[in-house]
């Protein structure tokens, strides 16, 4: 598949992916199996972070209303499984992905956002749910992510209103876990991927996964989990090479992949 509206680009470990399909990088199906195409090859390649970003005044605004209007009810069923099935697959990713907002996440866009694992935001960044006022509900997994990122009341107040809030708003309410300045977003969030870049492969996917799976099963399975996962860090170069630079004193060197 030939990519018009993603990009990806690769550097010093970390995969950078831009939506861009001005003016408001909608989406619709080409751009859904664009980023799906993209994210096969990042399943596959060596880098250890992946950032999310878009182009121009918008990350995402939405889902292409254009295309969708006129599905019937069994059309509009498979569309936002196919949505679900693309944002589960970025969030399944066994590698960190790193959300930069630099413009509108509303709808879709939002949703698309909390399928990454840190989200980064400009203080031009605005996010909602606006889908009530078009006469529907969110499809692309809000009902379902947003509760359990925000709270179950903050979530009902921003899906049955469709209100849009600010960057600030978002920090406050943990929807976001940094605001920055426009001109400072893209540094900022390379300068994250390059700490978690630094650490050990392994761990960095078993913490990523764990985390995960705690939203979907009860504490004493998840710490039975953790447990075994920490074990099996035990077998690993990585973590014999960092408890001996620590107890040495020096940064330790671990491996790239």
């Amino acid at each position: 598949m030939q990519l018009k509206n993603i990009f990806l680009q690769k550097e010093k470990g970390m995969a950078i992916v831009t939506i861009e399909r001005p003016p408001l990088n909608l989406l619709n199906s080409q751009t859904l199996l664009e980023l799906k195409k993209v994210w096969e090859d990042l399943e596959k390649d060596n880098s250890k972070v992946v950032i999310l970003t878009g182009v121009g005044k918008a990350f995402v605004a939405g889902a292409d209303i254009k295309e969708m209007k006129d599905k019937d009810p069994s059309q509009a069923n498979e569309f936002a499984k196919l949505g679900q099935a693309i944002f589960n697959r970025i969030e399944d990713l066994e590698k960190p992905v790193i959300c930069a907002v630099n413009g509108l996440a509303l709808g879709g866009g939002l949703e698309l956002v909390m399928s990454c694992d840190i989200i980064i935001a400009s203080e031009e960044a605005k996010f909602g749910q606006p889908e009530v006022g078009l006469g529907l509900i969110p499809g692309w997994g809000a009902t379902q992510k947003l509760p359990r990122i925000i709270g179950r009341n903050m979530a009902k107040e921003l899906i049955l209103t469709g209100e849009v809030i600010d960057a600030n708003e978002a920090l406050r309410i943990g929807l976001v876990s940094k605001v920055v300045k426009s001109e400072d977003l893209m540094e900022e969030t390379k300068k994250l991927a390059g700490k978690i870049i630094s650490k050990a492969p392994i761990p960095l996917r078993l913490a990523k996964s764990l985390i995960n799976k705690s939203f979907d099963i009860n504490l004493k399975e998840g710490l039975s989990l953790e447990s075994k996962a920490f074990g099996l860090c035990f077998s690993t170069k990585d973590r014999k090479e960092g408890m001996n630079a620590f107890m040495e004193k020096r940064e330790p060197k671990f491996r790239n992949e």
